[in-house]
């Protein structure tokens, strides 16, 4: 189930799903790669990974985006995941028969996805977003 709000109407837009059929551990592999990231690049990203969670995460960042460029009238080119958190959900439980008539609890974990997009031409700063650029112009600043 996918669940849509909006809060801060002139920036920000919200989408939130629900009971997804997944580890919030598996999920968060996949949420810490596209956090700050573009629309563009993060539909590239999520294409191209090789995990479960990538779908329903892709679903979710485009469903978001959908929702901006309707209902705000934001440029889909200048969104940016501003937000993205995955929280745990309640576990499904199922009972699997054993031996001597027992049963074993085996529990299926769920999780919440919470993807928050932000217009960067509407944010206050200096020109354009560029999360790559720092005060050196090199590309990565590691040590």
């Amino acid at each position: 189930m996918i669940k849509k709000r909006k809060s801060k109407p002139y920036k920000e837009v919200y989408t939130l799903g629900q009971h997804i059929r997944m580890s919030a551990h598996k999920a968060r592999r996949v949420i810490d790669q596209i956090r700050g990231r573009s629309y563009e690049e993060t539909l590239m990203v999520l294409e191209l990974m090789p995990y479960r969670a990538c779908y329903p995460i892709f679903k979710l960042v485009y469903s978001a985006a959908a929702n901006a460029s309707h209902n705000m009238g934001f440029n889909k080119a200048n969104l940016v995941i501003s937000k993205a958190e995955v929280n745990e959900g309640t576990s499904l439980k199922r009972i699997r028969p054993r031996a001597r008539g027992r049963s074993y609890l085996i529990k299926r974990p769920t999780c919440h996805i919470t993807i928050v997009l932000k217009d960067i031409s509407l944010s206050e700063g200096v020109g354009g977003y560029d999360m790559y650029s720092n005060s050196s112009g090199a590309l990565w600043d590691k040590k």
